[in-house]
């Protein structure tokens, strides 16, 4: 899909229109009727909404644009490496995971997408409102441009009074599920696969565990990044190159391994 194609779409013009219609009737008509837009209260409430819209365009755009993370060509998984002792196989068969359509391997948590026509690095799911994958190189920011979007929401219910409600509650109850994904560090695809599995492990009398939850602090740095000051920062790097990711095992099989 080329970069022209996934950056315009009905969806993502609507968005654009929803952000400037709330931002403009937010700021100069019930803003203005309630405090008056050039008093003091006003100017200030003004002035901290605009950043927060600036905030949220920028977070979305930066979304759209990203290339939410690419399989390289040369990728082979190393079934021999220590440091990397889970690999993901085909639930049927047993072999290690391999895409017939882009003729190559699958790195752990990469999936196929059929919109975009190749596979997706940690992918989480195909979101139509950025017309982009949402995987592991602009998660961060997709999560970060939620978060804003429910404060502008909030803020601009203040403001207008209930006309906001029913965005506001969609895109909170948007932000409580990647919100519990991340302290659980999932995919919204590992999520549905997990369900499965636990039901089938409980099946055979055993107990699911999912490989990748390292603890809820360390499940949010995997995403956000080490340092807390720059966790609502999209722009401070990613976190590992995507191919690989520690899981729950790690120090387990190191232990086993020295025996």
């Amino acid at each position: 899909m080329s970069s022209k194609t996934r950056r315009l779409s009905l969806p993502v013009f609507f968005v654009v229109f929803a952000i400037c219609y709330i931002y403009f009737t937010s700021i100069f008509i019930f803003l203005d009727k309630w405090l008056g837009l050039w008093s003091s209260p006003g100017l200030i409430n003004a002035v901290v909404f605009t950043g927060i819209a600036v905030m949220c365009v920028f977070n979305y755009l930066v979304a759209i644009i990203t290339d939410p993370g690419r399989v390289p060509v040369s990728f082979v998984p190393d079934v021999e490496d220590a440091d990397n002792p889970i690999q993901e196989i085909k639930r049927k068969g047993g072999d290690l995971r391999y895409c017939q359509k882009c003729s190559h391997y699958k790195p752990p948590r990469a999936h196929h997408c059929r919109v975009c026509r190749r596979c997706v690095l940690r992918m989480d799911h195909h979101c139509i409102w950025i017309n982009n994958c949402v995987g592991h190189a602009n998660y961060k920011v997709f999560f970060v441009f939620v978060l804003d979007a429910v404060i502008a929401c909030i803020y601009s219910l203040v403001i207008s009074g209930v006309l906001l409600i029913p965005l506001t509650i969609a895109l909170g109850v948007l932000l409580g599920w990647h919100v519990y994904l991340i302290l659980r560090n999932k995919t919204t695809i590992e999520y549905y696969e997990g369900v499965r599995a636990m039901w089938l492990a409980e099946k055979g009398g055993e107990v699911y565990t999912h490989p990748y939850d390292l603890g809820p602090f360390e499940n949010l740095t995997s995403v956000l990044g080490p340092n807390i000051f720059l966790w609502l920062c999209p722009t401070s790097g990613l976190i590992g190159s995507g191919l690989r990711f520690h899981t729950r095992f790690d120090g387990l099989t190191m232990s086993s391994a020295s025996r």
